[in-house]
């Protein structure tokens, strides 16, 4: 049995992880995973073995931390990494959190990070038709010209497919838009690559045959 403790990075990320979870693979809340919103994303810490700075509350900024609390997890728990890439190239934040994980005096075995390329607004606004059906007067042509998983400003575009001006939405409008979006988003054969890989990662896991104790 797969317990997954899943870190992201605020509330807006819940429903997006909760619905992957539930929909696709049919697990329960509580009882085959919860996931940790934290305060935004963070920075990893220069020195992953101390103790993290108080005023520091963001994902990075308590992950090291939380990855040696968590050292003596039973087997069978997961500790899965949401984290957005934002404008930074997937491939070199997720060097970067492997070599923080080596760099840890006591872990938990079993570890997935995965990137949310650009942020986790680009796996709703990947797919459109899933935006139509939580909102038919969404703009599509505010989202349908970008690539699946481009830098664009997601959530900014999504805002804007929706009528509203970015600079008055905040991470509560986030949190409905991905409730809303999320219960139509093809998981089966995801849009986004990203996602695709986050589903794919978590499926391996499930199967009981994970490719290696850390999956990269």
């Amino acid at each position: 049995m797969t317990y997954f403790h899943v870190l992201v990075e605020g509330r807006a990320d819940e429903p997006v992880v909760r619905e992957i979870l539930q929909r696709r693979f049919g697990l329960m809340a509580e009882t085959d995973f919860r996931v940790h919103p934290h305060r935004g994303k963070g920075i990893l810490p220069a020195y992953p073995n101390n103790r993290p700075e108080p005023q520091r509350q963001g994902l990075l900024d308590l992950l090291p931390a939380k990855l040696r609390a968590w050292a003596d997890l039973p087997e069978g728990h997961v500790v899965v990494v949401l984290v957005d890439a934002d404008n930074d190239r997937g491939a070199d934040l997720k060097a970067q959190l492997l070599d923080m994980y080596q760099a840890l005096v006591k872990k938990p075995s079993n570890v997935l990070f995965r990137m949310a390329v650009e942020e986790s607004e680009s796996w709703l606004i990947a797919d459109c038709h899933a935006v139509k059906m939580a909102y038919p007067k969404a703009k599509l042509q505010k989202i349908t010209p970008f690539a699946p998983d481009a830098i664009v400003g997601a959530w900014e575009r999504l805002a804007e497919a929706l009528g509203r001006k970015p600079a008055d939405c905040n991470g509560a409008d986030k949190h409905e838009w991905a409730t809303a979006i999320m219960p139509h988003v093809n998981l089966e054969h995801p849009i986004s690559p990203s996602l695709r890989v986050f589903v794919d990662g978590l499926a391996r896991y499930i199967a009981g045959s994970p490719s290696l104790r850390l999956t990269p």
